[in-house]
Order: structure tokens, then C-alpha cells, then sequence
């Protein structure tokens, strides 16, 4: 995924915290704890602390940050004409979005049902018969609940966005103000960190600290989110009102949500760090991994590697093959960097590195999910 940074200012490049952005990476963590497993005791505790009547509302709702993240949580990247900042309060963040117009708010509501359209600039369904019946069908698939909203959406969106807000509220009276009340330093301080990193150092630096997963390409023209999702958006587009926010967030890892859509400021929604979270390995070498150990023979091999070193002869001699053929093998599996090699005396020694190997089901889960 990249965004197109060509032309565009220094200053439109910001840094900002936001209620409502949080909220909605706190309810993900509710809907899929096995995404969070940092958060466990936070999402066990309020659940159980829920109201029937607001627990049962949420799961009306969930597919907003369940099996998407919509871009209703970041509404100040979508109003037309705005200026991209964030509300100080979840309730002046509920007040952008009451002012983003209704095609937009029903396009970000239902990307459940338009994923594949979502960087194309697909007509709204509200003014677009054939995405209007694409909307329904696609919603009936999700299942009954899906269904009703969206019927109920595109037939009054007025009402279902008084419903919307209302339940955020609710959340806010809950759970959310206490969460955000302590949270809000952390993201508040890794923000001015970032922004003062930006201006004394430079913008490779800050992205750099802002994740692995991002790159600055040499004449600084593009960053490079290291993610499995495709797409491109411009930052410096005058249509849209140049400017990248990037938001902070306590919720998110292993996630790292890019808005994207045609029409909307880019914005990076990224995991402040903490030291105890591993850096992220990239698609590119998370895929060079599963590709070097789906061969049924350096499988075998790691078996006798993963238990003690092997020299290429000794390897050779327990699968009957030639030692060229077990070099190549080898070759593969240290290029993927699961093998580690060190030298005694005349001989060479073999051996799987087991934290890497151990580590594989993680990275695979925060490649996919990132």
C-alpha cells in the first residue's frame, strides 16, 4: 500500500489523537479478543460490566469494527471542505460526524458490504441503484442483523445516525470515558514525541519510529505500508485538501489501519509501541518463510535440524540424498533466515533457529491482521 506524499508540505503532515478513533479499536477488541491478547482482562471485565440493553445494542452494530473498521471512526478525514482535525472529546469527534454528509456516511457504514470497491470511488448507494441492490445482497449474506440495518440505512439514514451516535454515547457513559481518560496520556505524549521528532529530524525518522511497517522511499516522495491490503491514495491531492494524519493508539496492535478512500485525507491509525511487543516481520519475508518450509524435504531436514546441528554430509546421509541437493535446501531455509550456520574446526554446522520457527504462527497472525 502506498501514499503519495509528492508536493505536499511539511506542515499538512500531523499527528493527532482521537475519542473516537480509540472507541472504535476498543469495541474491535471487545468483538475479537483472540486479535488482542494484551487486552484480555480489559475486554473480559467490560463485557461482563455491560448493561443487557447496551451489550445487545453492540452486537446490532459490530459489524462496524468487527469485520471491518469503518471510517466512520475517523470522520474528521471526510468532511468535505474540513480542515482534518480531531475532536479534543469523544463528543466534539461525534459532532464531525454528524456533519459529514449523508453519502458518506452510508459509504463508510456499509464497507462491510463494498471492500472490493473501497479505493475505486464507487457511486453511493443512496444515489446508485445497481451498488444500492449490491449493498442489500451482500448484507442478507452477513445475515439478518446486517440486513436490517442496511435496509433501515438506506431507506433513513437521519435515524440510524441518531442511533449510531447514541450508542457511542452510551458506550462513553459505560466504559469509554474511564478507558479514554486513561489512555489519553500515553497517546497524547506519543503524539507531540512524534511531532517533534518530525520537525527536528525529519520525516524518515518519524516514520520510521512511527513502525517498521512503514517506509520512506530515497527522494521522499512516498510512504510504504508493508501491509497484504492493496492500494494507493494521494496525499497532496488539492481536491481533497492535502494532508496526512497519522493517530496513535493503545487498541490497535497488532493492527495498522491506512484510510485510503477516494475523496478522504489519508490517515495511518498505528500501535504506540511498547517495548514488550515484538517488531512486525514483513510480507515479504513472511511469505519467503511459509514458501521455504511447504517443500516436503526441507520439512524433513528441519526435523533433525530443530533437534540438534547437522553438517551437510551427515544431513545427506540420514535422507539419502546427494550433499548438493542438501545445500540447496539449506540455501532456501537460511535465505528465509530459519537456519543458522556456525563453523567447528573443518566442519560445518546446521541448525534450525527455534526462536524464529517459534515465532512463525505470530508473525503469520500479525501479517494477515496488520
Amino acid at each position: 500500500m502506498n501514499i503519495d506524499i509528492a508536493g505536499l508540505p511539511a506542515d499538512r503532515i500531523v499527528f493527532e489523537t482521537s475519542p473516537l478513533a480509540e472507541l472504535g479499536l476498543a469495541l474491535h477488541a471487545l468483538s475479537e479478543p483472540g486479535h488482542h491478547p494484551g487486552l484480555h482482562g480489559w475486554a473480559t471485565a467490560t463485557a461482563a460490566s455491560l448493561e443487557p440493553g447496551l451489550a445487545d445494542r453492540l452486537h446490532e452494530a459490530e459489524f462496524l469494527w468487527r469485520n471491518t473498521f469503518s471510517d466512520v471512526f475517523m470522520p474528521f478525514a471526510g468532511v468535505r471542505g474540513g480542515d482534518g482535525r480531531t475532536g479534543a472529546t469523544l463528543a466534539e469527534d461525534l459532532d464531525i460526524l454528524d456533519t459529514m454528509d449523508d453519502e458518506r456516511f452510508v459509504a463508510a457504514a456499509l464497507e462491510f458490504t463494498c471492500a472490493s470497491h473501497y479505493g475505486t470511488g464507487a457511486p453511493s448507494p443512496l444515489a446508485d441503484a445497481t451498488m444500492r441492490s449490491r449493498a442489500l445482497d451482500l448484507a442478507a449474506a452477513r445475515g439478518p442483523q446486517q440486513a436490517e440495518f442496511t435496509q433501515q440505512l438506506l431507506a433513513d439514514p437521519a435515524s440510524v445516525r441518531r442511533w449510531v451516535r447514541r450508542l457511542f454515547e452510551d458506550c462513553d457513559q459505560a466504559f469509554f470515558a474511564d478507558t479514554w481518560r486513561r489512555v489519553q496520556v500515553q497517546l497524547v505524549a506519543d503524539a507531540r514525541h512524534k511531532t517533534e521528532l518530525l520537525r527536528r529530524k525529519g520525516l524518515d525518522e518519524a516514520v520510521r519510529a512511527v513502525s517498521a511497517a512503514l517506509s520512506l522511499n530515497e527522494d521522499e516522495t512516498r510512504i510504504s505500508v508493508d501491509k497484504l491490503t492493496e492500494g494507493r491514495t494521494n496525499a497532496a491531492d488539492p481536491a481533497v485538501g492535502p494532508g496526512l494524519t497519522l493517530i496513535p493508539t493503545s487498541f490497535g496492535w497488532p493492527h495498522l489501519m491506512v484510510l485510503h478512500a477516494p475523496g478522504w485525507r489519508p490517515v495511518i491509525h498505528y500501535p504506540v509501541h511498547r517495548p514488550e511487543l515484538p517488531s512486525p516481520a514483513s510480507v515479504e519475508l513472511l511469505q519467503l518463510r511459509m514458501e521455504a518450509l511447504a517443500h516436503p524435504m526441507r520439512m524433513r531436514l528441519c526435523r533433525n535440524l530443530a533437534r540438534s546441528p547437522y553438517t551437510t554430509g551427515e544431513l545427506a546421509d540420514s535422507h539419502g540424498i546427494t550433499a548438493p541437493e542438501v545445500s540447496r535446501h539449506l540455501s532456501v531455509l537460511k535465505k528465509a533466515g530459519l537456519v543458522t550456520t556456525r563453523r567447528r574446526g573443518r566442519y560445518v554446522l546446521h541448525q534450525l533457529d527455534l526462536t524464529v520457527v517459534t515465532r512463525l504462527g505470530s508473525d503469520f497472525l500479525e501479517g494477515v491482521l496488520r
